[in-house]
């Protein structure tokens, strides 16, 4: 199965309503064409070490920052490959790098019980950034519902939806049900432009009328704040007290 390997792009977010949802699918309608999947539902689990280091330094907004996640795409079956992601950026660029497999064959090669069985160049990039931290581990799954859209002139421009983004920290498992903590307002949905250059004049110019602008927003970064760091903060005042 082929696939795409490498990325460098811009990602832009943008918090909306489902009202400016449906003034943008319209506008959308004469340049864009949702993906043959339609309305996705993605989950990813991210790993990080015991003190949560690589999303503490990206909420800092560092010029570099990275990330380590597994992803998959819609029901996960035997069949279903996943994929192993090691996603960069550095001075507002993003650059991800991914090599797919069978999610048992992934969960082990980063568990480190065995190496990956078809190893590349990204899986010894990938490899290396283990190694580097030492102790990664599953540390949190992210999932939502997306509805992703592509240029109609075959450009690297695309838009994509995220709705019902849920975290946890139990039953870190692909497989698994999908269930969590919101971390979206109720009604919010995060849309988020996709392209290596300029974003075209049609798109500029509705997000300006709908007063539509750009936002950071890290998903991984909100739930930490929002969940992890409180979690983390109420087990540490209980210690203090039973000490």
């Amino acid at each position: 199965m082929a696939y795409q390997a490498n990325f460098k792009r811009y990602e832009i977010k943008y918090m909306i309503t489902q009202q400016q949802k449906e003034i943008l699918l319209n506008a959308m309608k004469p340049y864009m064409t949702i993906d043959k999947y339609g309305r996705t539902t993605i989950k990813n689990i991210y790993y990080d070490t015991d003190t949560y280091l690589l999303i503490r330094r990206s909420i800092e907004k560092p010029v570099y920052k990275e990330k380590l996640r597994i992803r998959c795409y819609g029901e996960l079956t035997n069949d279903t490959p996943v994929f192993v992601e090691l996603k960069k950026k550095f001075k507002h660029v993003v650059y991800k790098r991914r090599v797919s497999m069978p999610e048992q064959e992934a969960t082990q090669w980063l568990n480190r019980e065995c190496g990956c069985k078809n190893p590349t160049q990204i899986s010894a990039e990938i490899d290396y950034f283990i190694d580097y931290y030492k102790n990664l581990h599953p540390t949190l799954l992210l999932s939502y519902e997306r509805e992703a859209y592509y240029s109609n002139d075959n450009s690297d421009f695309i838009v994509t939806f995220d709705e019902n983004v849920l975290c946890r920290q139990d039953n870190l498992s692909l497989k698994s049900e999908t269930y969590g903590t919101p971390i979206l307002d109720n009604g919010s949905i995060l849309m988020e432009i996709k392209c290596s250059g300029g974003i075209p004049l049609w798109m500029t110019s509705v997000l300006s009328k709908e007063h539509i602008f750009k936002i950071p927003f890290s998903k991984y970064g909100t739930a930490y704040r929002t969940i992890i760091f409180t979690q983390l903060q109420k087990l540490n005042m209980q210690k203090t007290k039973e000490a």
